[in-house]
């Protein structure tokens, strides 16, 4: 990836439209929880949303995986498609914009006490 692209994004462009091609080879159940986990997870994003391409493509290889396995998506997530993003984002460390300014105001107040 050059600078140019990392300034612009276009490179996450081109990877989620990968993505949404996927997504479109999928069930009708499997598109519509995708959205609804595509929605929670870039809460928990970074600000260039970098942080998430591998949980989603880890995500979307579950699907198909699943899909093609012959399960639904209930059976693969749950009944908290919430919860389950939650925890996909945490075990992966994604970090909210949240979690950088607590850790930058913990580091701050430790400097100006001296530790």
């Amino acid at each position: 990836m050059n600078f140019w692209e990392k300034i612009t994004g276009s490179d996450l462009t081109k990877e989620f439209k990968s993505y949404e091609s996927r997504v479109a080879k999928l069930p009708a159940d499997y598109q519509a929880a995708w959205k609804i986990m595509n929605a929670n997870l870039w809460s928990q994003s970074d600000f260039t949303g970098r942080s998430l391409m591998p949980i989603l493509d880890g995500v979307l290889g579950l699907f198909e995986e699943t899909a093609a396995d012959g399960q639904s998506v209930q059976e693969v997530l749950g009944d908290d498609i919430k919860g389950f993003c939650s925890a996909l984002a945490g075990e992966a460390g994604a970090k909210t914009f949240r979690d950088k300014w607590r850790e930058q105001l913990n580091s701050n107040i430790a400097k100006k006490l001296g530790n």
